[in-house]
């Protein structure tokens, strides 16, 4: 669902705003400045269209109340999150330093926002719009929260913004109904792709031959398992830049890329009675780089190792894929023969398995809760260079449209300094995330994001201006 999401400095009337939207008393409404400190969400009852409202809180009163960090954080966090921003005023204080320094940030989000003229119960207090048009945004409506006036009119501003959301993720809903989840069967050459689409279809349906790369081109191929609808995306073999020998070939590689990309998720098939080869980590990279969810098909298990116990195989493989394909460690495997068909169905299990897990990302509130209790177990080193420690002031999540069969989540940290971010203490967060909040298969993905003084501080304007 979009998300709406109302900012604004405190005892503006923020919380009244949530509730009437919201249908019902969730934020705690007090004259006291700063009574709503955590961010509270819930889907509107009084909009036409399905949306979430985030109830905002930490804002200071003035800048010099040392709350200028909480005040572009806050902003940040609206314009990272929502698809609407409600920028709420109080026109009874009339315009303010921090409505001033909010609205500055505000003004290069990419989501539209709304200036909420708020507490307007008076038609005298009308007079003060022209004061806050001074903030420069092109749509604002006056209401009065606490008693309900011009709220009919503020709910369609609401319904007008969010209506092509609605209307684009609907689509792309059942598009994603229609095509179901779009697996790109991807490797090196003759590591059994083809096998493996025909043996999971139970038709020969692609060519299969021992000559490497006879498929040239991505095929898309229908099926449904267990009543669930599937895309398999037959792909060429993607073999190293400097031996592709011709033009098709090039372009073959070029077509399996973009499967990968376009892809729900990606199935890494590796030919166990070979080995895991340096090809093979180089098709594992590019997943990871196009941040896709992944399952390991360890195709020819009937060939590794037949004299050993399969039991005793089956330990030898997990550790051969755990430390050749290390980075990848989020992704299961399931050993399988393509040729004898044995186990080819789990790949698709362990996709709908994967799908259900990625359903369930955590809420603002819980992720917060992990991700703090990590910081308080295990604080960040201190930088040497820098002199200072990482501090985390606010995580997020926020998902792609495009990819509603597979969400992957991107969680966004607000931190002093993103340059304190060290490469192991990310894999630190991310082990401490996997362990709070399973889900096998799906990449976890941080975007650091700094918050300073400096970049909230509006600018001196020069004398006589």
């Amino acid at each position: 669902m979009p998300t709406v999401a109302i900012v604004g400095r405190p005892n503006v009337g923020k919380s009244a705003l949530f509730n009437r939207l919201a249908g019902r008393k969730i934020a705690i409404v007090h004259d006291q400045p700063g009574v709503t400190r955590d961010r509270i969400a819930a889907p509107s009852k009084a909009t036409v269209h399905a949306c979430t409202l985030i109830d905002t809180g930490g804002i200071g009163a003035a800048i010099d109340d040392g709350f200028g960090e909480q005040v572009a954080i806050e902003a940040d966090i609206a314009m990272e999150t929502a698809d609407l921003i409600l920028l709420v005023v109080d026109a009874q204080d009339g315009l303010t330093p921090v409505d001033q320094a909010l609205a500055q940030k505000l003004r290069q989000a990419k989501p539209p926002v709304l200036l909420v003229i708020n507490k307007v119960d008076d038609p005298k207090h009308e007079a003060v719009f022209a004061e806050f048009s001074r903030l420069g945004f092109t749509s604002s409506i006056l209401v009065s929260a606490e008693h309900g006036r011009n709220f009919g009119c503020l709910c369609d501003e609401i319904d007008a913004a969010i209506a092509p959301l609605v209307a684009a993720t609907e689509a792309i809903a059942e598009v994603a109904e229609a095509v179901g989840i779009k697996l790109a069967i991807v490797g090196k050459p003759n590591a059994g792709k083809s096998s493996l689409v025909n043996a999971i279809l139970r038709d020969e349906r692609t060519i299969v031959s021992e000559i490497a790369g006879t498929t040239r081109d991505a095929v898309d191929l229908p099926y449904t398992f267990q009543g669930e609808r599937f895309t398999l995306i037959d792909t060429a073999g993607l073999r190293p830049r400097g031996k592709r020998d011709n033009s098709v070939e090039v372009f073959s590689a070029m077509r399996s890329e973009k499967a990968i990309r376009r892809a729900d998720l990606c199935v890494l098939v590796i030919d166990l009675a070979t080995g895991i080869t340096a090809q093979d980590r180089k098709i594992a990279q590019l997943i990871l780089e196009e941040k896709k969810p992944c399952i390991i098909a360890l195709n020819k298990f009937d060939l590794y190792h037949p004299d050993t116990p399969p039991k005793a195989r089956l330990e030898h493989a997990a550790e051969h894929v755990r430390r050749e394909l290390f980075f990848l460690a989020f992704a299961p495997f399931v050993a399988c023969s393509a040729k004898t068909g044995t186990a080819v169905d789990h790949v698709l299990k362990e996709a709908l398995k994967i799908r259900k897990g990625a359903q369930n990302i955590p809420g603002t509130g819980v992720l917060n809760r992990i991700l703090h209790a990590a910081f308080a177990k295990t604080p960040p080193p201190i930088d040497n260079k820098l002199r200072r420690r990482l501090k985390l002031y606010y995580a997020t999540a926020a998902t792609n449209e495009k990819y509603c069969v597979i969400p992957v989540p991107t969680i966004v940290l607000f931190v002093n300094d993103k340059r304190l971010m060290a490469n192991s203490y990310e894999a630190y967060l991310t082990n401490r995330m996997r362990e709070a909040h399973p889900a096998p298969g799906v990449p976890i993905i941080f975007s650091v994001r700094s918050r300073t003084r400096r970049e909230w501080e509006p600018r001196e304007r020069p004398q006589g201006h």
